[in-house]
Parts: C-alpha cells; structure tokens; sequence
C-alpha cells in the first residue's frame, strides 16, 4: 500500500504544484515590475523551490549533440543497436570522415541501482572524443508490463555477454559502481567458455566487488537485515495505470530516499543556497543545481527478483569474493580471467563502496598476468567523482583511454558463443 500512497499523495498535491507553477510565472515575468524587486523574487523563488520539491521527476536527456574529435567539432547521433525488455544498448555514433582509421569500442555498463544511465553524462562525454561508445540504457521496471517476464542478476550478466557480442571482439567494457559484481562474473564466464568476443580490458571503477573491506552505511544495512526483512519491508507492488502494473518491484523513490538521508544536512543546504540565489537574481549557480538535481532525483523501480539477488549475492553473502557465486547454477570462477586485462579506479572519500572494495577484483582475478593490471585511486573525490565532474575528465578518463589503448587487441578469428536469452534464461 505504500507505493499506492505514494502514487495518491503525489497526485493529491498535483493543483498545487501547477498553482505554484503558474504564480511563478506571473512574479518572475519580466513585464510584471515585481520581478525587479526582491520581494517579487523571493515569492518566485519560494514558488520555484516548491514546484521541485513536489515534482516528479522524468527520465532525462543525454544531450551530447557534439564532440571534438582530432581537433574537429563532429555530430554525435544516438542508436538503439539492440533492445531487450529491460535494456536498450545506445550508440553514440560519430560523424567521422571517410577512410579515418577506428577507434576502440567502450561498452559503459551502466548502473541499476535506481538512477537512469543518463547519470553517466559526463563519463560518456569524456569518453567519445577517443572512442566508440556504447552504454546500457535500463529501463524503469515500472514501465516493463508482467507479461514480459522476470529480470535477475543471472540475466543481467546474460545481457552483458550479449552486448559485447553485438559490439564484437576486442571491445572494451567499463562498469560503474553495481555493475562491476555482473561486469566480472560476465567475463569470467566468456572466459570459462573461451567466447570470441571476451573484452580486451575490463574496468570496474567504484564497485561492491567485497563489501567487508571498509563497510559504508549501505553495506551495514544489508548486513543489519535478512533478506526477508527487504522482501516485507521494501518490495511492493506498482500500482496502477503504470505499464507494469502489479509487477513486483523495489521503488526508485526508495532508493532516492536512502541515499539522500545519508547527506541529509548537504541536500538542505544547497536547496536554502538555491533559494537565496534566486533571491539574489544569481543566475548561474542556480542554473547548476537545477541540472544536477534534475538527474538525481529521477529515479527507477528495479525488479523484486534483481534487487534481492542482488542485495544477497552482494551484500549478505559475498559470493563474489568467496567464490560462492552462482550464474545459472554454475559457479563463477574469476580465476578463470587471464586474457582481459584488469583496471580498477577507486574514490579516496568514497561513502557508497568503500576503499578497497574495487581493487578486491585484482586479488581475485589471481591469473591476470601483473603487466596487464592497474589499480588507481583518486584522491578527495567521493563515489560520485569516480566517474563524472573535472577530476575524473582531468585524471582518471586519460587514464581508462591510456590503458584501453596499450592492452587493444585485434578481433580473434573465431565464431562467436550465440548467447540467446529466452524465457530468463541464456541458451
């Protein structure tokens, strides 16, 4: 029922938030002379910060048009180059001259973990001025109707290996943050098959690979809880009209909550500063907050049977690192993994996947050979500088892109493993 009050609340306060919207409009109009005064921005204001306290916020646009490659100004297309029920993998396909040798091929695989891949904005904008990238477009699960079937962890990893075939050999694959656990289970498992379209380089960057090391607030709740305690407490059932009605889900506004009451006092601050530059006609900075908060506070539900896969293998179990984890009843041995070679990036004030949680792959990755692994850790950047903001395009995208190019490698000459994923399960 939860869900279902949610649903009605935001509907109930819905003549408000158009009310506020259409006042906001009368103060902050420029024929009205109000809007030259203070008192008249300080109710546009107030009206403003209402509004997107209480709205409801859409999946937004990734909006990379342009990049620059080889000095020049390029356009950059966006391409649905395959699409299951619960993903779609976009290209961001470059205009690029005719005869110009190519460039390696990134698969971003991007987190599901409440928030839309178009977070990873500014890890893709880095990235295609030196590469053909590609990034996992999740869909809200609320969107996906029941007859479309189930969505785990199992078939997550089965979606990766069916991407990097599509992509074709010697690409490169990137999981940020949650989907490092899949991101190395998918490889050792094209390993173990000796698959022709295993990566060249695997780089897992900010990821839950062991959650013992260094626990943070989130893998102290996992711990804190039996999975029954998610399946009763945080599970529900979407509510109607949505496409997936009925299906079980964990809400994204959930999610939101928790990572929000985390830095609580850091939200309320840059909402009363986003209040006062309003008031004080502060045009950028105010700017600055809307595009940031309009991509944190759009959210996704994720599936019931993913999030409690999840939160066991990961979380409460550790399967990864204990070499307990299972993929279609198989067991995933990472030490399998000596052809990819092996990049991790960490966050030094990292508060979702503590320090030493990622670089745990290059322990369990044992047969990597040493000249083709690389441990780096950024220092003063939290999780989210991992992968977006000036530190990671001034340090840490150089670096992916260094380390893609020195371990590139050439398509092997084999027929790829066809990897089919019907009824949940790979064939």
């Amino acid at each position: 029922m939860f869900y279902q009050f949610y649903e009605m609340n935001h509907a109930a306060v819905a003549p408000f938030r158009a009310a506020a919207d259409a006042m906001k409009f009368f103060y902050a109009n420029p024929l009205n002379p109000l809007s030259h005064t203070e008192f008249g921005r300080t109710i546009s204001a107030g009206l403003e910060l209402f509004e997107r306290v209480t709205r409801r916020y859409g999946k937004p646009e990734f909006g990379l048009p342009t990049t620059v490659v080889d000095g020049q100004t390029v356009a950059v297309t966006e391409e649905i180059v395959w699409k299951k029920p619960f993903c779609n993998l976009l290209h961001f396909r470059r205009d690029l001259p005719a005869g110009r040798a190519p460039d390696q091929k990134i698969l971003i695989v991007a987190p599901m973990s409440g928030h839309y891949a178009t977070l990873l904005r500014g890890t893709v904008e880095a990235l295609l001025p030196h590469a053909e990238v590609y990034i996992t477009d999740w869909i809200d699960a609320r969107m996906v109707p029941v007859t479309d079937g189930r969505f785990d962890l199992d078939d997550y990893i089965d979606y990766i290996i069916e991407m990097l075939h599509v992509i074709g050999p010697g690409s490169h694959v990137v999981g940020v943050c949650q989907p490092s656990v899949p991101v190395l289970a998918a490889v050792a498992v094209m390993e173990v098959q000796q698959d022709a379209a295993i990566p060249a380089t695997m780089t897992l960057m900010g990821g839950p690979i062991d959650t013992r090391i260094n626990p943070t607030a989130v893998n102290k709740l996992a711990e804190e809880h039996p999975l029954e305690w998610f399946r009763d407490n945080v599970v529900m059932n979407v509510p109607w009209p949505h496409p997936g009605f009925m299906r079980r889900v964990y809400p994204g506004f959930l999610q939101l909550s928790g990572f929000m009451s985390m830095n609580l006092d850091r939200h309320v601050t840059a909402h009363k500063e986003f209040f006062q530059h309003l008031v004080k006609n502060d045009g950028e900075p105010a700017e600055k907050h809307r595009e940031f908060y309009d991509e944190y506070l759009a959210v996704m539900d994720l599936t019931e049977e993913f999030y409690l896969q999840t939160v066991d293998t990961v979380f409460i179990k550790h399967s990864l690192p204990k070499g307990e984890m299972m993929h279609r009843n198989v067991r995933v041995d990472t030490s399998a993994i000596r052809n990819v070679a092996l990049l991790t990036v960490e966050g030094e004030n990292d508060d979702i996947s503590g320090l030493g949680q990622t670089k745990a792959a290059q322990t369990i990755c044992s047969n990597i050979p040493d000249e083709m692994r690389q441990h780096y850790m950024q220092p003063d950047v939290g999780h989210y500088g991992v992968f977006n903001g000036s530190r990671f395009r001034r340090e840490i995208a150089p670096r992916i892109v260094e380390f893609t190019r020195k371990h590139a490698r050439t398509a092997v000459n084999k027929t790829p493993v066809k990897r089919v994923i019907k009824g949940g399960k790979a064939d």
